[in-house]
């Protein structure tokens, strides 16, 4: 192998595909990226076994070949040098790479290429596309809400639907359930239920990134996996087996108060109680007051903690329904209102011991509901 690349398209395509890099393994070569000339372009490549990225870049290519190089090593040295042309050239027999930049040389020993986990290639025709800003939509709101709990390993990922032209994603945590539903550009022709790791989902949207192109996704029968094809990137995912809570039963229909407020507002008094509040248990007092007529409803949120202190805030609100106290994590409020982009909110509770249920006021798309805690 021998190829001739540009520094700044190196350090780029490595910050990509190092995301998969096993940070712990006993196989040496899943510590390495794959480098491979791939018709006239070059081609990397990292997986832990349960994650793999592939991104292709620009180069010149001389001599055919390829090889697994330490991703740290390269990495670090690649971003060390100048943004100028590097010549890359393998040296077979040592199983070692050669990179010269202006007056630098350096030599970085490898593994055999054909020690690297073959990785998926998908059959384009069977992918579904998918819109690039629903889809990062979609992850930003949902994924946040899925269990970093290894003992329950399907609410460790959403599950992502689709039906007909409609495609929802949903993540659990026990505590709370997020939803949001796009539409396709086309139905689909048989329905599909898979769940997505959460870290393969939140790796996608990095990538996803600045990009206006869509993604393919395609499900190899029969593999337990899922692809996801960009412009000069796929990302492969182990899927998580499993059955996964059935939402739509959990989410209230019903509600007793409907309270409207200020999204910026709200986000902004949880951050000033969960100050006090996160020395605890994160409980923060919600404390809804429809007033009359000729006067503005309030919400008193609140937080005390023994040694730090307390903090109270006063919100003007639009309620209608019924007085309520309630308690809530404060960290599961501030994080789901850090992803609604709509101006105003709207919290729907019916007592102390049910869940709240959080929409964007003028959005039927996304759907959070927050279980309560005692007081």
């Amino acid at each position: 192998m021998k190829v001739s690349v540009s520094q700044q398209n190196l350090a780029h395509g490595l910050s990509i595909v190092s995301r998969a890099v096993a940070s712990r393994s006993t196989l040496p070569v899943l510590s390495n990226v794959l480098l491979a000339t791939d018709e006239g372009r070059l081609r990397l490549s990292a997986t832990n076994l349960e994650m793999g990225i592939t991104c292709w870049i620009g180069a010149k290519i001389e001599e055919e070949g390829s090889i697994t190089i330490p991703a740290r090593t390269l990495t670090d040295l690649v971003n060390t040098l100048p943004n100028e042309i590097l010549w890359i050239t393998l040296n077979s027999r040592t199983q070692s790479i050669e990179i010269k930049c202006t007056t630098t040389s350096s030599d970085i020993k490898g593994i055999d290429s054909q020690e690297f986990p073959p990785m998926p290639v998908p059959d384009p025709d069977s992918g579904v596309v998918l819109n690039v800003a629903d889809l990062k939509e979609m992850i930003q709101q949902v994924v946040f809400a899925a269990s970093p709990d290894e003992a329950r390993p399907v609410l460790m990922g959403a599950q992502l639907s689709i039906v007909d032209n409609e495609m929802t994603m949903a993540a659990a945590d026990g505590f709370r359930i997020s939803v949001k539903t796009a539409a396709l550009s086309s139905p689909v022709a048989a329905p599909l239920s898979v769940i997505i790791p959460a870290k393969a989902l939140n790796e996608l949207a990095r990538i996803a990134e600045g990009s206006e192109q869509s993604v393919t996704m395609t499900i190899p029968a029969g593999r337990g996996q899922v692809i996801f094809t960009l412009k000069d990137v796929e990302l492969a995912s182990q899927m998580i087996e499993g059955k996964f809570p059935d939402f739509n039963q959990i989410i209230p229909r019903n509600f007793k108060t409907r309270t409207i407020l200020s999204t910026s507002s709200m986000l902004k008094a949880c951050k000033q109680v969960e100050v006090f509040a996160r020395e605890g248990s994160n409980v923060a007092r919600v404390n809804l007051k429809p007033m009359g007529d000729d006067q503005v409803s309030i919400v008193e949120m609140n937080a005390a903690n023994e040694e730090t202190g307390s903090s109270d805030v006063v919100l003007d609100a639009t309620i209608e329904g019924i007085p309520l106290l309630i308690a809530f994590n404060v960290r599961f409020l501030r994080e789901v209102l850090e992803v609604i982009k709509s101006p105003n909110v709207a919290l729907e509770t019916t007592a102390a011991n049910t869940p709240g249920v959080i929409h964007p006021v003028g959005d039927d798309s996304f759907t959070h509901v927050i279980m309560p805690m005692h007081l």
